[in-house]
């Protein structure tokens, strides 16, 4: 049996596991970061968390194969090179070369919404499958790309930027300096700021949890607000399914957890505008793994490298 460290680097936490190659955590915890964490603070929580790790190896007499970490930002070769503007100067830094030196292990690192998306490929709700989209739904849209069971990150490793498809060329402006984009209508961020403007509630005060339940009860404005924001989904996963024909489609993030008829709703949505030749193979289905995602896909890349 193999085993590596997961590493899933996100804006408050560090996350760590020791997963065996057929999926199972070992050792798993977090150590905080963000806020007024530096660099320095950032670097030396994964290091600490990466120590804990081969401690539990070492405890259980189990030989570490190598290290994978998912970060944020755009990640190439190993290298995050920049695009993690929650994280202070997370830019031009070596992961592998830090780490891999420190431990003296392999180390692969990669964007941390494609570690997601391959540990949902891996290990949860698309095992088995070859061709994956996966989409995180939250404060923003991230996703990935599974195709033919390898990752796909477009040269570089600077593509797929899922909540920034274009919806509406005229529309409303993003937080990534364009205009229209999935993620502007289609976040939680945006359901709620839609909630607030149809209310006049303070948006402070509201929760995408706080609208899941105002729907369950048949309130007419999140009713609306919900409808709409599962079509605007909708729209976007149908261009990825009529681009990529992806066996699944996984929706993560936290508002994916409100229930079967939230990914009811969007599959309907997503499957309606579809070319149905490209959408006849493709499932729309809730992520599994929940907050295990990102270690157990971080170690799953050291797993696919040394298999290969």
């Amino acid at each position: 049996m193999k085993y590596a460290a997961g590493i899933d680097l996100g804006g408050t936490f560090v996350k760590y596991a020791l997963v065996s190659e057929t999926g199972k955590l070992l050792i798993d915890g977090k150590l905080p970061v963000g806020g007024k964490a530096t660099r320095e603070d950032t670097l030396e929580a994964i290091e600490v968390s990466i120590q804990k790790v081969m401690d539990k190896a070492a405890e259980e007499s189990l030989e570490v194969s190598g290290i994978g970490i998912g970060s944020p930002g755009i990640v190439c070769d190993g290298i995050v090179h920049g695009g993690a503007d929650n994280l202070d100067r997370w830019e031009n830094i070596d992961l592998a070369k830090i780490f891999g030196d420190k431990f003296n292990l392999p180390v692969l690192a990669d964007n941390d919404a494609n570690v997601m998306g391959l540990g949902e490929a891996t290990y949860g709700a698309a095992k088995g499958c070859s061709d994956v989209i996966f989409i995180t739904v939250g404060t923003g849209i991230g996703g990935a790309i599974v195709a033919n069971g390898e990752l796909y990150g477009g040269f570089k490793n600077r593509g797929t930027e899922m909540g920034h498809v274009t919806i509406d060329h005229k529309g409303i402006d993003c937080n990534c300096g364009g205009r229209g984009c999935l993620e502007a209508y289609a976040s939680t961020s945006a359901l709620i700021q839609q909630y607030a403007d149809k209310t006049g509630q303070d948006v402070e005060t509201i929760t995408g949890h706080y609208i899941v339940e105002k729907y369950k009860a048949s309130e007419d404005a999140a009713v609306e607000c919900m409808q709409e924001h599962c079509d605007y989904l909708g729209h976007g996963i149908a261009g990825f399914i009529n681009t990529f024909a992806p066996q699944k489609v996984v929706i993560g993030g936290g508002i994916s957890e409100a229930g079967q008829f939230y990914i009811d709703m969007i599959k309907k949505s997503a499957l309606g505008y579809a070319m149905s030749d490209c959408s006849t193979n493709t499932d729309v289905v809730a992520a599994t793994l929940g907050n295990n995602a990102g270690c157990l896909g971080a170690a799953s890349l050291i797993f696919k490298t040394i298999n290969s």
